[in-house]
This record gives C-alpha cells, structure tokens and sequence, in this order.
C-alpha cells in the first residue's frame, strides 16, 4: 500500500500534467487568435471563443485537485508552496486565454474588412507568448529557476515589439486617419499579448519563489 508520502507525490503529478494540459491548451488559443487575425479566419476565431469554457475547466480542475491535497495530506513548507503556486499558474493561465479570446473578437470586429498592413511583428509576439507559456510550465515542473530567469529576457523581447508596434501603427495613423478604428484595434491586440507575456513572467517568479522562497521581480 502507497505511504502518505507516494500518495501525495501521485496527486501531485497528477495536478502538474493538469496544468501541463492547460498550458498546451493556451499555447494552442494564443497562436490560433492570431492567425485568426492574420488570415481573417472569423470560423477559427469563434473555435477560440468557443474553446475557453473548456480552458476555464482546467482551472476549476486545478483548484479542486490542489485544494483535496491540502485538506487531505495537509502539506507544509515547500510542498505547500507548490499547490498554491499551481493555483496562481492555473489563473494567470486562464487570463492568458481570455486574452487569445480578446483577440478573436477583434478579428470578428474587423471580420472581412482587409488588413491595413500584413502582420509581422504581431505573429512574432504571438510565437514568443506561446514559447514563454511552454518555459514557464516547464520551469515549474522541473522546478528550473534558470528557465524561470529567461522569461524575463523574452518579456523584454515582447515589451520592444509591443512598443515598435505602436510606433508605427500611430505614424499609419497620421498619414491614414480614415483607418484609426483598424488602427486602435491593432494597438489593443499588441497590448494583449504583451499582456499575455506579463503573465508567464509572474509564473516565473512564482517558481523562483517556490524554490528559493523570495519572489524577484522580473518585470522590472
């Protein structure tokens, strides 16, 4: 029979392949919005909206699965530490996916309209966000404080992309006021994927505190 110990440990993967699904899931919206985006795919676009009650779950799973092993096995110190981060991961993972659903609806906003300008720099932030959401899950699996440090050097990366972003759309903006609705809702898709980025970066910190016990700030 399982001691305490190997019971506690099971439950424990259990809850890490749950948030190892919720994060391919996320992966999974935050590059199907944008692509929804770049292709004017409406269809695509609400299976992103569509999908995040199922995203929404997993969190719910989350919650239920680590808060069991709290009332049953009644964890301490660095095992307690990891339930609860699992808990702040699973909602910084959910707000990710209400962002990919933000940028599905701009792309139902501006719905067959063309394009003021083919997107390059949105996509690439798009592949950072969906990369940093697989470093930081691993991180925190592998419990790598190494890999939690470089989510702040890609959310560096984002952060630059997100304001060369602006830039340019306000310039388009000048010469073309007649596109300021497209132009605004571009800036607004720019700002949640930054956004996104801001939230695998404080999974970072949290892994950073479960193994040192001191949260750094990453975003600074």
């Amino acid at each position: 029979m399982p001691t305490n110990r190997e019971q506690f440990d099971l439950r424990l993967k259990e809850l890490r392949q749950e948030l190892m699904n919720m994060g391919e899931e996320v992966e999974k919206a935050i590059l199907d919005s944008v692509k929804s985006l770049k292709d004017s795919d409406l269809d695509l676009a609400r299976q992103v909206i569509e999908h995040d009650h199922d995203i929404n779950q997993y969190e719910e799973k989350i919650e239920h699965m680590g808060t069991t092993l709290i009332a049953t096995q009644q964890p301490v110190a660095k095992d307690l530490r990891r339930i609860i981060i699992a808990f702040r991961m699973a909602s910084d993972l959910e707000r990710m996916a209400d962002l990919a659903v933000d940028i599905a609806k701009v792309t139902l906003r501006i719905g067959n309209q063309s394009l003021i300008k083919p997107l390059v720099d949105i996509p690439r932030m798009a592949e950072i966000a969906q990369l940093m959401t697989t470093d930081a899950i691993t991180s925190y699996v592998e419990e790598d404080v190494d890999l939690a440090y470089k989510m702040a050097k890609m959310d560096d990366e984002v952060d630059h992309l997100h304001s060369q972003i602006l830039r340019e759309l306000f310039v388009y903006m000048s010469d073309k006021p007649g596109d300021i609705n497209q132009v605004m809702l571009l800036c607004f898709v720019s700002r949640y994927l930054e956004r996104m980025a801001d939230h695998a970066t404080n999974i970072g910190e949290n892994v950073v505190y479960l193994v040192k016990g001191k949260r750094p700030d990453l975003n600074a």
